[in-house]
Protein backbone atom coordinates (compact mmCIF):
# COMPACT_ATOMS: atom_id res chain seq x y z
CA UNK A 1 0.00 0.00 0.00
CA UNK A 2 1.31 3.50 -1.15
CA UNK A 3 2.38 5.64 2.29
CA UNK A 4 -0.50 7.87 1.20
CA UNK A 5 -3.21 5.34 1.05
CA UNK A 6 -1.69 4.42 4.35
CA UNK A 7 -2.05 7.73 5.93
CA UNK A 8 -5.57 8.42 4.48
CA UNK A 9 -6.89 5.02 5.91
CA UNK A 10 -4.75 6.08 9.43
CA UNK A 11 -5.97 9.14 9.96
CA UNK A 12 -9.84 8.30 8.64
CA UNK A 13 -9.98 11.07 5.67
CA UNK A 14 -11.95 10.65 2.83
CA UNK A 15 -11.53 13.21 -0.58
CA UNK A 16 -8.55 14.24 1.02
CA UNK A 17 -5.07 14.71 -0.70
CA UNK A 18 -1.95 13.91 1.86
CA UNK A 19 0.57 16.25 1.18
CA UNK A 20 2.71 15.29 3.64
CA UNK A 21 3.32 14.02 7.46
CA UNK A 22 5.75 15.58 9.72
CA UNK A 23 6.52 14.80 13.56
CA UNK A 24 7.00 17.84 15.61
CA UNK A 25 9.41 16.85 18.24
CA UNK A 26 9.21 19.91 19.87
CA UNK A 27 5.21 19.77 20.77
CA UNK A 28 5.47 15.55 20.77
CA UNK A 29 2.30 15.56 17.83
CA UNK A 30 1.86 14.16 14.18
CA UNK A 31 1.08 16.93 11.56
CA UNK A 32 -0.44 15.62 8.34
CA UNK A 33 -0.71 17.89 5.67
CA UNK A 34 -3.75 17.74 3.89
CA UNK A 35 -5.67 19.92 0.80
CA UNK A 36 -9.47 18.59 -0.50
CA UNK A 37 -9.77 16.61 -3.69
CA UNK A 38 -10.55 18.68 -6.45
CA UNK A 39 -14.06 17.84 -6.33
CA UNK A 40 -14.39 18.51 -2.98
CA UNK A 41 -13.32 21.95 -3.52
CA UNK A 42 -15.08 25.79 -3.63
CA UNK A 43 -18.38 24.72 -1.64
CA UNK A 44 -19.64 26.67 1.23
CA UNK A 45 -18.70 25.37 4.55
CA UNK A 46 -22.06 26.22 5.99
CA UNK A 47 -24.35 25.30 2.95
CA UNK A 48 -22.18 22.84 0.76
CA UNK A 49 -23.03 24.63 -2.22
CA UNK A 50 -20.76 25.70 -5.32
CA UNK A 51 -18.94 29.11 -4.72
CA UNK A 52 -16.66 31.18 -6.59
CA UNK A 53 -13.19 32.02 -4.63
CA UNK A 54 -13.18 35.33 -2.28
CA UNK A 55 -9.68 35.18 -0.63
CA UNK A 56 -7.27 33.43 1.85
CA UNK A 57 -9.05 33.74 4.83
CA UNK A 58 -6.63 33.59 7.94
CA UNK A 59 -4.41 31.55 6.57
CA UNK A 60 -3.64 27.72 7.26
CA UNK A 61 -5.13 25.97 10.89
CA UNK A 62 -5.06 22.98 12.10
CA UNK A 63 -8.12 20.08 12.98
CA UNK A 64 -7.40 17.79 15.97
CA UNK A 65 -8.37 14.03 15.12
CA UNK A 66 -7.92 10.69 16.36
CA UNK A 67 -4.59 9.81 18.08
CA UNK A 68 -2.15 7.38 17.10
CA UNK A 69 -1.54 5.11 20.21
CA UNK A 70 -0.72 7.82 23.08
CA UNK A 71 0.36 10.49 20.20
CA UNK A 72 -1.82 13.37 19.51
CA UNK A 73 -2.65 14.14 15.97
CA UNK A 74 -3.34 17.42 13.78
CA UNK A 75 -4.63 17.84 10.13
CA UNK A 76 -3.51 21.04 8.68
CA UNK A 77 -4.36 22.60 5.51
CA UNK A 78 -5.37 26.12 3.87
CA UNK A 79 -8.77 27.80 4.95
CA UNK A 80 -9.56 29.97 1.91
CA UNK A 81 -13.10 31.72 1.60
CA UNK A 82 -15.42 31.41 -0.92
CA UNK A 83 -18.41 33.77 -1.26
CA UNK A 84 -21.11 32.18 -1.07
CA UNK A 85 -24.92 33.52 -2.37
CA UNK A 86 -26.64 32.77 0.61
CA UNK A 87 -24.23 33.29 3.31
CA UNK A 88 -21.74 35.66 1.76
CA UNK A 89 -18.01 35.13 2.53
CA UNK A 90 -17.47 31.83 4.70
CA UNK A 91 -14.62 29.32 4.98
CA UNK A 92 -14.62 26.74 2.86
CA UNK A 93 -15.78 23.42 3.32
CA UNK A 94 -13.40 20.95 4.15
CA UNK A 95 -14.43 17.20 3.92
CA UNK A 96 -12.89 16.06 6.89
CA UNK A 97 -14.77 18.55 9.41
CA UNK A 98 -17.71 19.97 10.24
CA UNK A 99 -17.68 23.93 9.93
CA UNK A 100 -16.56 26.00 12.17
CA UNK A 101 -15.38 22.90 14.23
CA UNK A 102 -12.00 22.45 15.71
CA UNK A 103 -11.66 18.76 15.06
CA UNK A 104 -12.54 15.97 12.71
CA UNK A 105 -15.49 14.37 11.80
CA UNK A 106 -13.90 11.27 13.11
CA UNK A 107 -12.93 12.29 16.42
CA UNK A 108 -16.42 14.40 16.80
CA UNK A 109 -18.12 10.70 16.26
CA UNK A 110 -15.91 8.52 19.29
CA UNK A 111 -16.87 11.44 21.61
CA UNK A 112 -20.20 11.33 20.98
CA UNK A 113 -19.92 7.65 20.96
CA UNK A 114 -18.37 7.53 24.66
CA UNK A 115 -20.69 9.79 26.08
CA UNK A 116 -23.48 7.72 25.54
CA UNK A 117 -21.74 5.17 26.89
CA UNK A 118 -19.66 6.47 30.02
CA UNK A 119 -18.46 8.98 32.57
CA UNK A 120 -17.92 12.63 31.56
CA UNK A 121 -14.32 12.34 33.47
CA UNK A 122 -13.12 9.24 31.70
CA UNK A 123 -14.36 11.00 27.83
CA UNK A 124 -12.22 13.71 28.90
CA UNK A 125 -8.97 12.26 30.38
CA UNK A 126 -9.21 9.38 27.17
CA UNK A 127 -9.93 12.25 24.58
CA UNK A 128 -7.39 15.02 26.24
CA UNK A 129 -10.42 17.82 25.70
CA UNK A 130 -12.59 19.79 28.35
CA UNK A 131 -16.23 18.98 29.19
CA UNK A 132 -17.09 22.20 27.87
CA UNK A 133 -15.47 20.78 24.30
CA UNK A 134 -17.56 17.65 24.51
CA UNK A 135 -20.71 19.48 25.01
CA UNK A 136 -20.16 21.57 21.55
CA UNK A 137 -19.49 18.22 19.81
CA UNK A 138 -22.38 16.55 21.30
CA UNK A 139 -24.28 19.52 20.05
CA UNK A 140 -22.66 19.23 16.39
CA UNK A 141 -23.18 15.76 15.73
CA UNK A 142 -26.86 15.74 16.63
CA UNK A 143 -27.95 18.61 14.93
CA UNK A 144 -25.96 16.76 11.82
CA UNK A 145 -27.86 13.76 13.15
CA UNK A 146 -31.06 15.39 13.00
CA UNK A 147 -30.65 16.37 9.88
CA UNK A 148 -30.30 13.25 8.06
CA UNK A 149 -33.29 11.61 9.45
CA UNK A 150 -37.43 12.40 10.07
CA UNK A 151 -38.04 12.30 13.65
CA UNK A 152 -41.49 13.19 13.12
CA UNK A 153 -42.25 10.29 10.93
CA UNK A 154 -45.01 8.15 11.74
CA UNK A 155 -45.83 10.21 14.93
CA UNK A 156 -49.71 8.86 16.32
CA UNK A 157 -49.67 8.39 19.97
CA UNK A 158 -47.48 10.77 22.08
CA UNK A 159 -47.14 11.47 25.68
CA UNK A 160 -45.92 14.83 26.79
CA UNK A 161 -44.53 15.98 30.52
CA UNK A 162 -41.82 18.85 31.51
CA UNK A 163 -38.67 17.72 33.90
CA UNK A 164 -36.42 19.94 35.99
CA UNK A 165 -32.78 19.95 34.59
CA UNK A 166 -31.51 22.96 37.18
CA UNK A 167 -31.80 24.84 39.97
CA UNK A 168 -34.17 28.16 40.01
CA UNK A 169 -36.90 26.70 38.07
CA UNK A 170 -35.21 25.34 35.07
CA UNK A 171 -37.29 22.94 32.50
CA UNK A 172 -37.48 20.82 29.83
CA UNK A 173 -40.57 19.88 27.73
CA UNK A 174 -40.21 16.94 26.21
CA UNK A 175 -42.18 14.51 23.78
CA UNK A 176 -41.98 10.52 23.57
CA UNK A 177 -43.50 8.44 20.90
CA UNK A 178 -45.60 6.05 22.24
CA UNK A 179 -45.36 3.66 19.92
CA UNK A 180 -41.55 3.38 19.33
CA UNK A 181 -40.34 4.55 23.15
CA UNK A 182 -38.21 6.96 21.47
CA UNK A 183 -37.60 10.62 23.02
CA UNK A 184 -38.43 12.80 19.55
CA UNK A 185 -38.37 16.51 20.24
CA UNK A 186 -37.00 18.18 24.18
CA UNK A 187 -36.70 22.38 24.17
CA UNK A 188 -36.38 24.34 27.21
CA UNK A 189 -39.52 25.76 28.92
CA UNK A 190 -42.78 24.80 30.41
CA UNK A 191 -44.80 27.14 29.38
CA UNK A 192 -47.87 27.28 25.84
CA UNK A 193 -44.98 29.26 23.84
CA UNK A 194 -42.80 25.90 24.40
CA UNK A 195 -45.25 23.78 23.56
CA UNK A 196 -46.64 25.50 20.44
CA UNK A 197 -43.52 25.59 19.44
CA UNK A 198 -43.31 21.54 19.01
CA UNK A 199 -46.86 21.41 17.14
CA UNK A 200 -44.78 24.08 14.63
CA UNK A 201 -42.21 21.90 14.16
CA UNK A 202 -44.40 19.13 13.44
CA UNK A 203 -46.57 20.66 10.76
CA UNK A 204 -43.46 22.34 9.33
CA UNK A 205 -41.83 18.49 8.49
CA UNK A 206 -44.95 17.49 7.12
CA UNK A 207 -48.37 19.22 6.48
CA UNK A 208 -51.37 17.50 7.99
CA UNK A 209 -48.98 16.22 10.67
CA UNK A 210 -50.87 17.66 13.83
CA UNK A 211 -54.12 16.46 12.56
CA UNK A 212 -52.48 12.39 12.20
CA UNK A 213 -52.22 12.86 16.45
CA UNK A 214 -54.66 9.91 17.62
CA UNK A 215 -53.89 9.63 21.47
CA UNK A 216 -51.85 12.52 23.46
CA UNK A 217 -50.99 11.51 27.57
CA UNK A 218 -49.85 14.02 30.02
CA UNK A 219 -49.92 15.13 33.61
CA UNK A 220 -53.51 17.17 33.60
CA UNK A 221 -51.34 20.60 33.29
CA UNK A 222 -53.84 23.29 31.49
CA UNK A 223 -51.02 24.87 29.37
CA UNK A 224 -51.00 21.68 27.72
CA UNK A 225 -54.53 20.71 27.64
CA UNK A 226 -55.15 23.96 26.27
CA UNK A 227 -52.42 23.48 23.45
CA UNK A 228 -53.23 20.51 22.50
CA UNK A 229 -57.09 20.91 22.00
CA UNK A 230 -55.85 23.90 19.78
CA UNK A 231 -53.57 21.87 17.69
CA UNK A 232 -54.98 18.52 17.35
CA UNK A 233 -58.70 18.81 17.12
CA UNK A 234 -59.73 15.04 16.98
CA UNK A 235 -56.53 13.62 19.38
CA UNK A 236 -57.56 11.69 22.22
CA UNK A 237 -56.61 13.35 25.24
CA UNK A 238 -55.55 10.75 28.67
CA UNK A 239 -54.63 11.93 32.15
CA UNK A 240 -52.06 10.05 33.45
CA UNK A 241 -52.96 8.35 36.45
CA UNK A 242 -50.09 8.34 38.58
CA UNK A 243 -50.37 11.99 38.37
CA UNK A 244 -54.31 11.71 38.85
CA UNK A 245 -53.68 9.47 42.12
CA UNK A 246 -50.85 11.61 43.09
CA UNK A 247 -53.40 14.66 43.67
CA UNK A 248 -55.29 12.54 45.87
CA UNK A 249 -52.01 11.96 47.77
CA UNK A 250 -51.30 15.12 48.35
CA UNK A 251 -54.43 15.90 49.31
CA UNK A 252 -54.43 13.24 51.86
CA UNK A 253 -50.69 14.45 52.94
CA UNK A 254 -52.47 17.75 53.51
CA UNK A 255 -54.81 16.21 56.01
CA UNK A 256 -52.27 14.29 57.80
CA UNK A 257 -50.19 17.50 58.13
CA UNK A 258 -53.30 19.31 59.84
CA UNK A 259 -54.14 16.35 62.13
CA UNK A 260 -50.10 16.73 63.24
CA UNK A 261 -50.33 20.18 63.97
CA UNK A 262 -53.56 19.65 66.03
CA UNK A 263 -52.02 17.33 68.03
CA UNK A 264 -48.83 19.87 69.25
CA UNK A 265 -51.23 22.34 69.65
CA UNK A 266 -52.74 19.99 72.42
CA UNK A 267 -49.68 19.60 73.79
CA UNK A 268 -47.88 16.97 72.28
CA UNK A 269 -44.41 18.10 72.15
CA UNK A 270 -40.97 18.64 74.03
CA UNK A 271 -38.40 20.78 74.08
CA UNK A 272 -35.07 19.55 73.11
CA UNK A 273 -32.25 21.71 73.37
CA UNK A 274 -31.06 24.46 71.40
CA UNK A 275 -30.10 24.91 67.76
CA UNK A 276 -29.51 27.69 65.30
CA UNK A 277 -29.85 30.42 67.78
CA UNK A 278 -33.51 29.26 68.95
CA UNK A 279 -35.22 26.63 71.33
CA UNK A 280 -35.81 23.05 69.48
CA UNK A 281 -39.12 21.90 70.00
CA UNK A 282 -39.64 18.28 68.92
CA UNK A 283 -43.02 16.48 68.48
CA UNK A 284 -43.96 13.46 71.25
CA UNK A 285 -46.90 10.77 71.60
CA UNK A 286 -49.53 11.24 68.85
CA UNK A 287 -47.93 14.01 67.01
CA UNK A 288 -44.94 11.60 66.94
CA UNK A 289 -46.92 8.81 65.35
CA UNK A 290 -48.63 10.87 62.87
CA UNK A 291 -45.45 12.95 61.85
CA UNK A 292 -44.10 8.64 61.05
CA UNK A 293 -47.00 7.85 59.36
CA UNK A 294 -47.00 9.70 56.00
CA UNK A 295 -45.52 6.02 54.20
CA UNK A 296 -48.10 3.78 55.67
CA UNK A 297 -50.76 6.23 54.73
CA UNK A 298 -48.94 6.58 51.02
CA UNK A 299 -48.01 3.38 50.23
CA UNK A 300 -50.11 0.64 48.21
CA UNK A 301 -51.88 -1.89 50.76
CA UNK A 302 -50.04 -4.82 49.25
CA UNK A 303 -47.00 -3.36 49.89
CA UNK A 304 -46.75 -2.30 53.47
CA UNK A 305 -44.81 -3.68 56.29
CA UNK A 306 -46.62 -4.78 59.14
CA UNK A 307 -45.37 -2.26 61.61
CA UNK A 308 -47.04 0.22 58.79
CA UNK A 309 -50.19 -1.91 58.76
CA UNK A 310 -50.34 -1.37 62.16
CA UNK A 311 -49.75 1.96 62.26
CA UNK A 312 -52.88 2.56 59.46
CA UNK A 313 -54.76 0.35 62.06
CA UNK A 314 -54.11 2.84 64.85
CA UNK A 315 -54.90 5.62 62.57
CA UNK A 316 -58.70 4.33 62.30
CA UNK A 317 -59.26 4.16 65.59
CA UNK A 318 -58.17 7.39 66.63
CA UNK A 319 -58.12 9.80 63.72
CA UNK A 320 -61.58 8.88 61.87
CA UNK A 321 -61.03 12.08 59.51
CA UNK A 322 -57.41 10.74 58.57
CA UNK A 323 -58.79 7.41 57.59
CA UNK A 324 -61.27 9.15 55.70
CA UNK A 325 -58.86 10.55 53.55
CA UNK A 326 -56.93 7.62 53.19
CA UNK A 327 -59.61 5.63 52.05
CA UNK A 328 -60.82 8.97 49.90
CA UNK A 329 -57.41 8.26 47.93
CA UNK A 330 -57.37 4.03 47.99
CA UNK A 331 -60.84 4.55 46.49
CA UNK A 332 -59.40 6.56 43.37
CA UNK A 333 -56.48 4.02 42.71
CA UNK A 334 -58.98 1.06 42.52
CA UNK A 335 -60.61 2.91 39.71
CA UNK A 336 -57.67 2.71 37.45
CA UNK A 337 -58.15 -1.35 38.03
CA UNK A 338 -61.71 -1.61 37.02
CA UNK A 339 -63.13 -2.40 33.42
CA UNK A 340 -63.88 0.65 31.27
CA UNK A 341 -67.53 -0.44 31.58
CA UNK A 342 -67.08 -0.11 35.54
CA UNK A 343 -65.10 3.01 35.83
CA UNK A 344 -67.47 5.33 35.01
CA UNK A 345 -70.29 4.62 37.22
CA UNK A 346 -67.20 4.33 40.24
CA UNK A 347 -65.74 7.44 39.07
CA UNK A 348 -68.93 9.25 39.45
CA UNK A 349 -69.78 7.58 43.04
CA UNK A 350 -66.54 9.20 44.60
CA UNK A 351 -66.75 12.41 43.01
CA UNK A 352 -69.97 12.36 45.13
CA UNK A 353 -68.46 10.77 48.19
CA UNK A 354 -65.96 13.57 48.18
CA UNK A 355 -67.79 16.44 47.46
CA UNK A 356 -69.41 15.71 50.49
CA UNK A 357 -66.72 14.61 52.40
CA UNK A 358 -66.27 17.54 54.36
CA UNK A 359 -62.29 17.68 54.18
CA UNK A 360 -61.60 20.60 52.35
CA UNK A 361 -58.15 19.52 50.23
CA UNK A 362 -60.52 16.36 48.77
CA UNK A 363 -63.55 18.32 48.08
CA UNK A 364 -61.46 20.81 46.11
CA UNK A 365 -59.94 17.53 44.49
CA UNK A 366 -62.90 16.64 43.51
CA UNK A 367 -63.74 19.62 41.38
CA UNK A 368 -60.20 19.29 39.74
CA UNK A 369 -61.28 15.31 38.55
CA UNK A 370 -64.67 16.77 37.08
CA UNK A 371 -62.92 18.89 34.89
CA UNK A 372 -60.61 15.94 34.04
CA UNK A 373 -63.25 13.59 34.29
CA UNK A 374 -63.01 13.00 30.10
CA UNK A 375 -59.20 12.56 30.22
CA UNK A 376 -59.18 10.18 33.24
CA UNK A 377 -62.07 7.68 31.47
CA UNK A 378 -59.81 7.88 28.14
CA UNK A 379 -56.65 7.08 30.22
CA UNK A 380 -58.62 3.92 31.39
CA UNK A 381 -60.32 2.59 28.46
CA UNK A 382 -57.23 2.98 26.00
CA UNK A 383 -55.07 1.51 29.28
CA UNK A 384 -52.17 4.62 28.07
CA UNK A 385 -50.14 6.58 31.15
CA UNK A 386 -47.57 8.77 30.95
CA UNK A 387 -45.03 5.83 32.76
CA UNK A 388 -42.94 5.27 29.38
CA UNK A 389 -42.68 9.24 29.10
CA UNK A 390 -41.47 8.80 33.27
CA UNK A 391 -39.16 6.38 32.21
CA UNK A 392 -37.53 8.57 29.49
CA UNK A 393 -37.02 11.49 32.00
CA UNK A 394 -35.46 9.34 34.60
CA UNK A 395 -33.05 8.87 32.29
CA UNK A 396 -32.84 12.43 31.09
CA UNK A 397 -32.01 12.94 34.98
CA UNK A 398 -29.39 10.43 34.61
CA UNK A 399 -27.90 11.96 31.91
CA UNK A 400 -28.73 15.37 33.30
CA UNK A 401 -26.05 14.58 36.45
CA UNK A 402 -23.49 13.53 33.36
CA UNK A 403 -24.03 16.77 31.45
CA UNK A 404 -23.20 19.01 34.67
CA UNK A 405 -20.92 21.77 33.40
CA UNK A 406 -22.95 22.66 29.92
CA UNK A 407 -23.14 25.99 29.94
CA UNK A 408 -26.60 25.67 28.08
CA UNK A 409 -29.36 23.29 27.55
CA UNK A 410 -28.81 22.53 23.85
CA UNK A 411 -25.90 20.71 24.56
CA UNK A 412 -27.99 17.97 26.98
CA UNK A 413 -30.89 18.23 24.53
CA UNK A 414 -28.70 16.98 22.22
CA UNK A 415 -27.00 14.03 24.46
CA UNK A 416 -30.26 13.38 25.44
CA UNK A 417 -31.63 12.65 22.24
CA UNK A 418 -28.28 10.93 21.06
CA UNK A 419 -29.22 8.33 23.41
CA UNK A 420 -33.10 8.26 23.96
CA UNK A 421 -33.96 9.30 20.06
CA UNK A 422 -32.85 5.81 18.39
CA UNK A 423 -29.71 7.24 16.94
CA UNK A 424 -27.45 6.37 19.12
CA UNK A 425 -23.66 7.58 17.10
CA UNK A 426 -21.39 4.39 16.26
CA UNK A 427 -17.75 4.57 16.49
CA UNK A 428 -15.60 5.15 13.74
CA UNK A 429 -15.06 2.54 11.04
CA UNK A 430 -17.54 0.83 12.68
Amino acid sequence: MRSASLWRVLLGVENTVIEDVEFDEDEELVVAHVRPKRSARGRCGACGARAPWYDRGEGRRRWRTLDLGSTLVFLEADAPRVNCPVHGPTVRQVPWARHAAGHTRAFDQQVAWLATQCSKSAITQLMRIAWRTVGAVITRVWADTAQGIDAFAGLRRIGIDEISYKRHHKYLTVVVDHDTGRLVWASPGRDRATLEGFFDALEASGPGRCAQITHVTADGADWITNVVRGRCHQVVRCADPFHVVGWATEALDAVRRDAWNQARRAGNTKRYGWGAGRRLIVSTGQAKTLKNARYALWKNPENLTERQQAKLAWIAKSDPRLYRAYLLKEGLRTIFRLPPDEAAHALDRWISWARRCRIESFVKLQARIVKHREEILAAIEHGMSNGLVESINTKIRLITRMAFGFRSPNALIALAMLNLGGHRPVLPGR
